[in-house]
């Protein structure tokens, strides 16, 4: 089998948009890297449910914002439209379950936007609201930073993570793609939540937290939208005294893994998921890179890939789906400022 795979880039020095790589599941290597898009900063990218179109964070025409675009035959994309304003561009793209709206949060504004997707894929702004306060760490939380935007697995609400107010938002989206507050979970002053991901069951969630390298294992009351901690645990190892920031956090299909990349320690630390949810620690690797700022496992769950930023290059493993853990497979595959891992579902 021949896995598609989009990956985001920044485009500051060599990379020219969105590229596309190929996983050959067969002989084990990415191979035949390609541009499929050409966009400024590209830095995040979302494939709609049907995967007739992407949408990806950018700056066009010297904005920022989101841009949606079509997937042609020959597998490129074509640019369908923008939705920009003044500043630095978002950092996250969600889209919901059935692919009605985008959810881009913007870490230099602190806001949140909701984007409908029309029929042909264009995008049009329908909300946004901006988080207030700060935290602790003066260098980067000064104030809000909204990291993080998508819907909880039931399609209720939409979670937000804030880096710079050490809060994660739960707001109700209603029809028109409208939000209303409904709960915040108030996180360790400093931990500087960044992203987070569901366990299959609905019922728990794992926060990733940048500033202090943690999972924290939260429940989630699906009627009220209420997240409650369980555990907290570290992603770094105890004797490591170096400086590192956490980044992307995943998830196994069937619960039973979780894995989150440590910026700075430059690698991918491996938990078993407990039959509480709670994690225990099974594997730190290098990504034989720096700064894996994401990576995701492919929709067969056997492989792991990794963006190394700093040094430009992807990094394969393979995964044991009885024990959790990753075995490198090929290293130092180049893909020019890479940033964002997105796996095409299409058969």
């Amino acid at each position: 089998m021949k896995e598609k795979i989009l990956i985001g880039t920044y485009t500051k020095k060599d990379s020219k948009g969105i590229y596309e790589i190929t996983l050959d599941t067969a002989t084990k290597k990415l191979e035949d890297l390609r541009v499929v898009a050409e966009i400024e900063n590209p830095t995040y990218l979302a494939l709609s449910k049907d995967n007739r179109f992407l949408f990806s964070v950018s700056r066009v025409n010297e904005e920022g914002g989101t841009s949606a675009f079509a997937k042609q035959a020959d597998g490129t994309f074509k640019f369908i439209n923008a939705v920009t304003s003044p500043g630095a561009p978002p950092c996250y793209i969600g889209v919901d379950q059935n692919d009605h709206f985008v959810f881009s949060p913007n870490y230099h504004k602190g806001t949140m936007d909701v984007l409908e997707i029309h029929e042909d894929g264009h995008l049009s702004l329908t909300d946004i609201v901006k988080h207030e306060g700060k935290g602790p760490n003066e260098a980067r939380q000064d104030g809000p930073h909204t990291h993080y935007g998508d819907l909880t697995p039931d399609g209720k609400y939409v979670v937000v993570c804030d880096l710079g107010t050490d809060e994660v938002y739960t707001y109700a989206v209603d029809a028109a793609g409208h939000l209303t507050k409904a709960a915040v979970y108030q996180a360790t002053p400093g931990q500087g939540p960044r992203h987070l991901v569901f366990h299959p069951n609905g019922q728990l969630a794992y926060l990733f937290t940048e500033l202090s390298s943690e999972v924290v294992v939260l429940s989630y009351n699906a009627e009220t939208g209420e997240f409650k901690e369980v555990q907290t645990v570290p992603t770094l190892p105890a004797d490591f005294t170096g400086t590192s920031i956490g980044a992307a956090i995943r998830i196994s299909k069937d619960g039973q893994f979780v894995y989150a990349s440590n910026r700075g320690h430059e690698s991918l630390a491996v938990f078993a998921v407990a039959a509480d949810g709670t994690l225990s620690l099974v594997q730190h690797i290098s990504v034989e890179g720096k700064h894996p700022r994401d990576f995701d496992l492919d929709p067969t769950n056997q492989f792991v890939v990794v963006a190394n930023q700093e040094t430009d290059n992807l990094t394969l493993f393979e995964r044991d789906a009885e024990t959790g853990q990753l075995t490198l497979l090929q290293k130092d595959v180049y893909a020019p400022e890479a940033v964002c891992v997105t796996f095409s579902t299409e058969k």
